[in-house]
């Protein structure tokens, strides 16, 4: 009902207009924070071609704690100011890396991993965690991944808003 096997548009901002509008649909009315990423974590993993991790890591009050995800098995916690993802928490600007081999202090949870975007998740000031996408493909993700994984990470927030 909400993911298709494969997206109608053929660009990436119309597919990441059809994925905003199926994770509004799926998380409507719906607060929880585990069922919320759990869903948006599949619908992305199944919609998006060349994806190997798609999940959340959140925020625990010191470290970042693997959260709801698809692919193979992650990294459990990962310090703030660590790697893409305790970058990205710790800036608090999405991290686009074409080259995960070139990022000074990745951390290679899938070995097969070889692109990343990574979105900071806040309410208001509190960090809530990040939204974190894997690609096998080298420079899988541009600033049209980077502007749907923002408007998806939104929504997202938008949906636990409040909630722990």
């Amino acid at each position: 009902m909400f993911a298709a096997a494969t997206l109608q548009s053929e660009d990436k901002p119309g597919q990441y207009a059809e994925l905003a509008e199926q994770a509004l649909a799926l998380l409507h009315g719906e607060r929880d924070r585990i069922a919320n990423a759990a869903n948006l974590a599949a619908l992305v993993y199944h919609a998006l071609p060349d994806i190997n991790w798609a999940g959340f890591y959140f925020y625990d009050g010191n470290e970042l704690v693997v959260g709801p995800f698809q692919g193979q098995p992650a990294c459990v916690r990962i310090a703030l100011g660590k790697g893409v993802c305790g970058t990205a928490a710790t800036t608090r600007q999405t991290q686009l890396v074409r080259d995960v081999n070139a990022f000074d202090g990745h951390i290679a949870c899938d070995s097969a991993s070889r692109s990343e975007i990574v979105v900071p998740l806040f309410d208001g000031d509190r960090l809530i965690g990040v939204w974190d996408v894997d690609s096998p493909k080298l420079a899988r993700f541009d600033d049209a991944d980077r502007i749907g994984m923002e408007a998806l990470a939104g929504i997202f927030v938008d949906s636990v808003r409040g909630t722990r």
